[in-house]
């Protein structure tokens, strides 16, 4: 125990009977408090006391009441002991907020808000979070053990005891952490026609903001500003495209956006199947592809005539015949334009028909005058032609003309011409038979000498 010597008309006084203040009732205003407070000593007798504020002597009067602002204290003291103060009570000061550890704040770290404040008797605390009316902690300390982004904010606490209420400053927690959600939003988002002008916006919730990369597939597009990518004339192969987000925590990448750009038909193939040489009877089919969104309707034509169309824009022969023989084209048309394809001939091939005879000159012939009999028949390819006179077995001549050069009364009678075809390499592939010779035709009559 310490002993403090004091000389005076009532008694010594120690450290442990030193006054006392009590608080029995307490008014808290925003800007000071109303306080009644009793000072209490152990010494007897008649004891007057006497109240100090800031070390000021303020009033005698006991018990009392006073007006207290933030940085007042008041003790009180023995009267003619003024050195002798009690302990000073003090509403709390304006309390300090400080983070630990300090610097950066990233996703998932452990973070500990501290909240300080000199008070007499001693604060309590209270942690809030701007905008929210509930108390996150009663306690000195504001633990987040794994932090996130939605604990970014402004945060204060308030430090109290029996004299009054501080409120902190306001303390910025800004949490970094790696881009999320990426996701891509299209402009126009209505239909897009080929060659319109095309906005893609690249977003995502970032912190710090995140830098932007445009993809079409793998190939990189473009770093744009604000992770906008423009196509001023955006074409069919413009599809496919997505968008990486990166920041210096990390990066993700957008889902695949696929634009639908709508567009007339391109150039049209054509194919003919089967491909090789085709024979009269045969089955064949035309069939006409165009690159097209949306899809395109076919027209088949041979020359400028339209055709019949079967499914999926093809055109179907059952058993071609030498009249469909010719050139075919088709047309392709959406709502966007159309566009024709070229030309593709089909040849068809056949044997020849029945073929017909002609005499020159016609009429009346003079013994010793040239005479020539022409042959004549459809045949794909052309045909060949030999030539005989009835009753004998030997040709007399082959070719499509048969030319008599002086002619007698022997060469009368009656003569026809047989034909037969050869394919691509030569060979016959339809041998002579009756329906492919003329009918007799007889000589020049009526010989003049």
């Amino acid at each position: 125990m310490v002993e403090f010597g004091i000389s005076g008309p009532n008694s010594s006084l120690s450290h442990d009977n030193l006054p006392n203040v009590e608080v029995t009732k307490i008014r808290v205003n925003e800007s000071c408090t109303k306080a009644e407070l009793k000072c209490k000593s152990s010494c007897t007798g008649d004891v007057s006391y006497v109240w100090l504020k800031n070390g000021e002597k303020v009033t005698e009067e006991n018990p009392h009441i006073t007006s207290l602002r933030f940085n007042d204290s008041i003790c009180c003291a023995l009267k003619r002991q003024e050195d002798y103060c009690s302990a000073s009570l003090y509403p709390p000061k304006l309390p300090s907020v400080t983070v630990s550890p300090s610097g950066e704040i990233v996703e998932g770290s452990s973070v500990i808000l501290i909240c300080s404040s000199d008070a007499n008797p001693a604060a309590n605390y209270t942690w809030y979070k701007e905008g929210g009316q509930t108390p996150l902690s009663i306690t000195k300390q504001l633990s987040l053990p794994s932090i996130r982004p939605s604990d970014s904010g402004a945060y204060n606490c308030t430090a109290e005891n029996e004299l009054g209420i501080r409120k902190s400053k306001h303390l910025h927690i800004n949490v970094k952490y790696a881009p999320k959600f990426s996701s891509v939003s299209v402009s126009p988002s209505a239909e897009i026609v080929e060659g319109s002008s095309v906005t893609l916006t690249c977003s995502s919730d970032a912190n710090p903001a995140a830098n932007y990369t445009w993809y079409k597939e793998e190939l990189f597009l473009a770093w744009p500003p604000e992770g906008a990518h423009h196509f001023t004339s955006i074409s069919s192969v413009d599809r496919g495209n997505y968008c990486k987000s990166e920041n210096q925590y990390g990066q993700i990448n957008s889902s695949r956006v696929f634009i639908n750009v709508q567009y007339a038909p391109k150039l049209p193939s054509v194919s003919v199947s089967p491909s090789a040489e085709i024979v009269d009877g045969s089955s064949v089919t035309l069939t006409c592809r165009s690159d097209a969104n949306p899809a395109a309707n076919y027209t088949w034509y041979k020359e400028n005539e339209a055709l019949p169309l079967g499914p999926e824009g093809c055109h179907h022969f059952i058993s071609t015949s030498s009249v469909d023989r010719g050139n075919y084209f088709c047309k392709s048309k959406n709502q966007y334009g159309q566009i024709n394809s070229s030309h593709v001939f089909i040849n068809v091939q056949y044997a020849p028909k029945l073929p017909s005879v002609s005499v020159s000159p016609s009429g009346e012939m003079v013994e010793g005058s040239s005479v020539t009999l022409t042959c004549r028949s459809d045949a794909n390819p052309a045909a060949n032609y030999t030539w005989y006179k009835e009753k004998e077995d030997s040709p007399k001549a082959h070719g499509q003309n048969f030319t008599i050069g002086k002619f007698s009364p022997e060469h009368s009678g009656a003569y026809q011409s047989c034909n037969d075809i050869e394919d691509s390499t030569g060979h016959n592939r339809l041998v002579e038979h009756p329906e492919h010779c003329s009918t007799d035709v007889e000589g020049p009559q009526g010989l003049k000498k």
